[in-house]
């Protein structure tokens, strides 16, 4: 049973590793390539961990995959944060089938500060696709 179970988990991994890698291809701009890679990536890595910590009875390996594991998961998320802000203050263009932008107008690039959204100047802009 320990056996199956392994089996499944590493088959889990690489399917989707292999579909954060499809993510990357077919999704149209950077923002849903890095949401796609980075959960895909993360569980795929997570499932390989977890098989991992399974099938060896070694302290010592359990103990470094599981800390690979917690290092994976608290910095993937960070990492895609960052290059997603990146994306966004060096002005990569959105997905034309983007409705809306919550950052027009509230992000200061320079200051780099985020206005309230409670000020009504600052309310997000609604592409010309809803407008029609």
């Amino acid at each position: 049973m320990i056996e199956i179970t392994i089996a499944f988990l590493f088959l889990l991994g690489a399917a989707l590793m292999m579909l954060a890698t499809v993510g990357l291809l077919r999704m149209p701009d950077i923002y849903t390539r890095i949401s796609t890679a980075t959960k895909a990536s993360t569980l795929g890595v997570g499932c390989l961990l977890l098989a991992v910590i399974i099938f060896f009875d070694e302290t010592g390996v359990k103990s470094r995959a599981l800390a690979v594991l917690v290092f994976i998961l608290l910095t993937a998320p960070v990492a895609a944060h960052m290059v997603g802000r990146a994306a966004y203050l060096s002005g990569a263009p959105l997905w034309e089938g983007t409705k809306v932008d919550e950052l027009h107008g509230r992000y200061d690039p320079v200051a780099r500060i985020l206005h309230s959204p409670s000020d009504p100047e600052n309310e997000p802009q609604i592409s010309q696709i809803d407008a029609d």
